[in-house]
């Protein structure tokens, strides 16, 4: 795909969703940050049904350590994986008490360094808390990738590499939102909506569906 097709197919999503935003329910970067811990091979529709109730109760790390971990599990039982999960938020909880004074940190090599956080997680907190222009790469992001041409890639990190090297520089910050979006709702995996997209005569797929 050449450069001048990936600044209309930005300049097109932008015009659409000029300020998009990450589906997750938080209020603070410490929400942000235990809501996407919980979102990993879960839903965001999941993870903020179960937040809707936890953060009320607990949202700051000395407030989820006193939960302990039972008591934060009766809250997260509903998301997959919610046994590991537990005991990762919870020593995460720790070291930011600990490390941190119940802060967030703000470099990735801090956040991968925290238990149950890897390299998407930090990503997402770094561009949607800190706002810095990172790709978070999901599978929907991987797929809207290749799918369209915009930066293929085989593996997760070639095709974040490619993103960063690839978007025009002015729709960078916002460009996980965008692509996010629609690997959800437009550029499904199993029947694309071609038909819907307004990125369609832009997009380099071969098997175009007419709905």
């Amino acid at each position: 795909m050449n450069k001048h097709k990936r600044e209309l197919i930005f300049q097109r999503l932008q015009a659409e969703n000029p300020e998009p935003r990450t589906e997750l329910a938080y209020t603070s970067t410490f929400e942000l940050l235990i809501a996407v811990i919980l979102s990993a091979q879960a839903t965001d529709v999941g993870v903020n049904k179960a937040t809707r109730l936890l953060f009320p109760v607990a949202n700051t790390p000395s407030t989820l350590l006193d939960l302990g971990l039972d008591g934060l599990k009766r809250y997260i039982k509903t998301i997959g994986l919610y046994n590991s999960k537990a005991e990762n938020i919870l020593k995460t909880c720790q070291i930011l008490e600990e490390q941190y004074g119940g802060e967030v940190p703000t470099t990735r090599a801090e956040l991968e360094a925290l238990p149950g956080v890897g390299r998407k997680t930090a990503n997402v907190v770094l561009n949607t808390a800190f706002r810095q222009p990172v790709m978070a790469v999901d599978t929907h992001i991987f797929r809207v990738a290749n799918r369209t041409g915009i930066a293929p890639g085989k593996t997760v990190l070639a095709v974040e590499r490619g993103l960063m090297k690839h978007v025009p520089k002015p729709f960078l910050l916002d460009a996980h939102h965008w692509l996010i979006l629609h690997g959800r709702y437009i550029c499904t995996a199993r029947k694309p909506r071609c038909g819907a997209c307004l990125i369609s005569d832009l997009c380099e797929f071969r098997d175009k569906t007419e709905t």
